[in-house]
This record gives structure tokens, sequence and C-alpha cells, in this order.
């Protein structure tokens, strides 16, 4: 069990620090192109507001090594939180000092207080106990809605959470309910779709999957390896992604999966084509007729086919990586085509979707599904890294 904001108690005039997660994608002229992560934590400020509290917003934003710069300052964010908020929202240009002091002091009711990025100090990285300290020292309460770093051990997420009475904010316990009720007590059966252009990226996730979900379909890239591991000569590391010093770590994988019960599947035909670019010229090959040049891009027809077949028997479906090379076009059709069915299938009722990690929430989205999906992760590595099976020090620190 977590705490949640029920835990706080009477909120009326305290201070809340709430750290969000507010690294939206910026265009060159500071504009933010996708506010996703801005709209998903709305609805905790709006419930921490609406019982009384004064809410303190923090945040990181890209990766500015403990100095501050204009490209990577939050006051970009400011007019978009405030957009979607519907409450003025007060900038101010340092996250501790007498600065902060004075802004919170200074708060009316119906405004709320956006910090300057995190990791303008080097401390915040580093899980400083000091600046964590010195962060909340203007807060009654600390709330994370920040799932997306909770695999990081940094001040804001461990060290600050312990400083204060804690709890989580609604999207941090709507992803750790999603993905507790995909992978540590779904309906069964399971099955795991992950994709990928290399096993080495993903041997935690794999050998952690074989022996939790009763289905898992391997494929992307990291697919060529398996398949040459059980004899397929024909992919080569001319026309495919496969890795010839992981052949003994999937055949290892397999040998698990077999010792536990888990039915791997794997491409049975291949998208072929004459180069890595869209709309080049390709087929659909055999295994038995993959030619010798140019590169495998996508799952064929018959694979989709199987993995439909394979879906229709499930209850529950974890999504971790795009089929094929899905950002070239027509080389997104396995991972469209897979997507929809599962969209249709959550749509009847049938069939619970979580899916995350940036790939497969864009090709998701480029398949027009995003939206009929149980639920959509907004993280990538900390919903890797639950997938894996690792404790994440954020949600860790707000267990009851």
């Amino acid at each position: 069990m977590y705490k949640t904001i029920e835990d706080l108690g009477d909120l009326k005039g305290k201070v809340v620090m709430l750290r969000a997660d507010l690294n939206v994608p910026m265009d060159e002229n500071f504009h933010v192109t996708n506010t996703a992560r801005i709209d998903r934590t709305v609805p905790t400020i709006k419930l921490l507001m609406k019982k009384g509290a004064k809410v303190v917003v923090i945040s990181h934003f890209g990766r500015p090594e403990g100095k501050g710069d204009l490209k990577n300052s939050l006051k970009h964010v400011a007019p978009e939180l405030e957009k979607a908020l519907g409450f003025k929202v007060v900038f101010v240009d340092d996250c501790i000092g007498q600065k902060v002091k004075d802004a919170v002091n200074s708060m009316k009711d119906d405004e709320v207080l956006l910090l300057e990025n995190l990791r303008f100090y080097d401390e915040e990285k580093k899980g400083n106990e000091d600046f964590a300290k010195e962060l909340v020292s203007v807060a009654d309460a600390y709330v994370s809605d920040a799932f997306s770093t909770a695999h990081r051990a940094h001040a804001s997420m461990v060290a600050a959470a312990k400083n204060l009475p804690s709890a989580m904010g609604l999207l941090m316990s709507e992803e750790v309910n999603a993905l507790t009720t995909g992978l540590n007590n779904p309906k069964r059966p399971l099955m795991a779709i992950v994709g990928g252009s290399k096993v080495s990226t993903k041997l935690d996730l794999l050998n952690n999957l074989v022996k939790k979900v009763d289905k898992l379909v391997i494929s992307g890239g990291m697919a060529h390896t398996f398949l040459r591991a059980l004899g397929n000569m024909a992919i080569t590391e001319e026309n495919s992604l496969v890795q010839l010093d992981m052949l003994d770590t999937a055949q290892t994988i397999l040998e698990t999966a077999k010792s536990s019960g888990c039915e791997i599947l794997l491409p049975v035909d291949l998208v072929w084509a004459k180069e890595f670019a869209a709309h080049s010229e390709h087929k659909t090959v055999a295994l038995s007729d993959i030619p010798s040049g140019g590169t495998l891009l996508d799952v064929g027809s018959k694979t989709v086919e199987d993995i439909v077949a394979k879906l229709k028997e499930c209850q529950t479906l974890v999504w971790n990586g795009p089929l094929g090379a899905f950002e070239l076009k027509p080389f997104d059709a396995a991972t469209n085509a897979v997507a929809k069915a599962a969209a249709e299938l959550t749509k009847a009722g049938k069939l619970t979707t979580v899916a995350g990690g940036g790939d497969t929430v864009s090709a998701l989205e480029s398949a027009g599904v995003a939206s009929d999906f149980t639920y959509i992760s907004t993280a990538g590595g900390a919903f890797l890294e639950w997938m894996e099976g690792k404790a994440l020090p954020g949600v860790e620190v707000l267990k009851k």
C-alpha cells in the first residue's frame, strides 16, 4: 500500500510541494510541442487546491548538468501550465533560497507557484539531503506525481519525501495501479510484446518477463538474434540487427521460458527492404527465403496473424517496443495492425492493455489507438525498470 493525498489530512492553508514531470518536448522557439505531461498532472494540482492547499510545483527539464541556461528554463513551460490549469501560474527563477521563500509567503489562494529547473543544481541528481531539506523547507507536505523519474534516487524524489508528510499524486497512483494490474497482479493469460533493436538493451526485461508472462512476443531487431540462435543462417549482420555475441544469451532465455511455461512468439515471416528508407522497394519473405542483401525492417502478415490469434486468448497485454521500423512507412504496418487489434479487444472489454516507453507511445499514437488502450504510461526508463522487476526508489519511499 502507498500513501495517498487522503493520508495527508487537512490541507487547508498548507503549502504542498508537488514533484511533477514537466520535461516536455519543445521547439527551437521555446514553444511546447506536446502538453501530455502537463495535462496529466493538472488533476492533482486541482485536487490539492480544492482541499485548500497552496501548491508549489517543482520539476526537472532537459539535461543542464548543474548550471542554469535559457534553453532548459521552466519559465517556457509556465504559460502552458497556466493554460491547462485555468489558474495563474507564478514562475520563480530559482528552486531554493530567499527568492522562493518570499514568493511562497506572497502566494494567493488562486495561484500556483512554479519553481525553476531542479537540475540547475548538481545536488539534485546526486540525491543530496541538504539540498532536499532546503528545497522542502517552504512546504508543509510533499506529493509526488513524477513516476517517470521514480527510478532515480534524486533529491527531489527520495530525500525530499523523507523530510515531510508525503504521498502519491493522482497520476503516480494511476501509473502504479496500472502497472501492478498489468504485470504484478494481472488477469491471465498475460501476453507481453517486447520490441527493440538489440537484445543487450533489454536483457533484464526479457529475463524477468519469461518468468511472469504466459506468452511473450519478441520482435523488432532483437528478434533477429533469437532467429539466428535457432539456426537461421540467412539472418546476417549485413541484412539484420543480429548480435552474434548474444546468441548463447538468447538460447538461455528461450530455455528459461520453456521451463517457466512461457510461450515465445517469434516472427515466422519478415519484411525485406532494399534499403533502410521510407517507401523503399520491399517484399514479405519466409524465414527460409531471406535475400542476402538489403535489410529486414518489419515482421510479415503471417506473424501478425499469429500474434493477433494468441492475443485473443489473453486477458492482459503489456507492451514495450514496436514490431518493426515503425518510423518509416510502410514498415509500421505490423505495429499498426497489432495495435488496432489490441485496441478493438480493449474496447470490447475483453483485454486490459498497458503500454509504455517513448517509441511505443509514439507508435500507438501514430496508429491512432493510444486513447483506446487501458493505460498508456508517461514514463520511459521507470516503466522499463518496473517491467524488469526492479524496485523504484521514488515509489518505495511512498509506501505506508
